[in-house]
């Protein structure tokens, strides 16, 4: 099985910000987004790229994976934050409003032009009416090594402005939307993480959207607040019972008895090879979550 890379937890930073960049490395956040669109000011955004880029490029963030989200190449500031980012070598760069196969190709071939390094992938930002219809093309870019396509991340608030969907309680106009783009990614084999919940002073509000988007089968949920960090790391990793489950699985298909069989009989319950490959992954994730942590399952 491909190692995991635990993203049960993906917080923006504004780039702007220099305390949020340098609080980052103390932060318990699987994924750390320095982002120099949205959360930056058009006055300030060249020195937001110089700090977000001098940060990346000086480490100190531990085993967070590190994630540049650059303005589209579109505007007077994509070119040069995209060829900053190379320079700085984060594990990835993700890509505002990605609506068709073509941004991704283009972005693609401007970091082989850039000699961008192998390690760094592009992650794509899911967050326009056209990018729903056109989920399934754009997440099979992941196929096209060129476009170093690795994740989908749900821009819902995006979403919700250009649908003029209300986000509610639940969120039954966005969860179609959702579920569209989660068998996309799931098809081609890359990630999807789930989009920010507003409210800061809901937390009941916010366990309960993490419980719906792991439920759903998101590997995570994109943040708005450290405060946040906690409860999306606890919901999206493998509960003690779901690991205890996962191992009794993973044994009794290993008895020698068991070897020819597809399916058999554990704890009065049917199990079949296919939930056997179920349970290898939520022990991979498991074991992957406790290295992030230092605490082994």
């Amino acid at each position: 099985m491909t190692a995991i890379r635990p993203r049960r937890s993906a917080l923006y930073m504004p780039g702007s910000n220099a305390r949020a960049v340098e609080k980052a490395k103390t932060l318990a956040a699987d994924v750390v987004i320095f982002d120099l669109e949205d959360a930056v000011a058009p006055d300030v955004k060249a020195e937001a790229r110089e700090r977000v880029c001098a940060a990346v490029q000086a480490g100190g963030y531990g085993k967070r994976e590190l994630v540049i989200r650059v303005n589209a190449l579109e505007t007077p500031w994509g070119e040069a934050d995209l060829g900053a980012a190379v320079a700085a070598g984060p594990d990835a760069i993700l890509v505002p409003k990605v609506s068709s196969t073509e941004t991704l190709a283009a972005v693609g071939l401007r970091l082989r032009r850039l000699g961008a390094a192998e390690h760094i992938r592009v992650w794509a930002m899911i967050e326009t009416p056209l990018a729903i219809l056109n989920a399934e093309a754009i997440a099979s870019a992941a196929r096209d090594v060129d476009t170093r396509l690795d994740c989908l991340v749900m821009g819902t608030n995006d979403l919700a402005k250009d649908t003029r969907a209300r986000l509610l309680p639940g969120r039954a106009a966005m969860l179609p939307w959702l579920m569209t783009a989660l068998a996309a990614a799931r098809a081609h084999g890359i990630d999807i993480l789930d989009g920010v919940y507003n409210s800061l002073s809901d937390p009941d509000g916010f366990r309960t959207e993490c419980g719906q988007g792991r439920d759903c089968g998101f590997d995570g949920k994109t943040l708005i607040h450290p405060d946040q960090i906690a409860a999306a790391n606890d919901i999206f990793a493998p509960s003690p019972d779901e690991v205890t489950s996962a191992r009794a699985i993973v044994a009794a298909f290993e008895r020698p008895e068991n070897a020819g069989k597809g399916a058999i009989s554990l704890n009065g319950r049917m199990v079949e090879r296919l939930h056997a490959e179920m349970a290898r992954r939520v022990l991979a994730l498991a074991e992957a979550v406790s290295d992030r942590s230092g605490h082994h399952v």
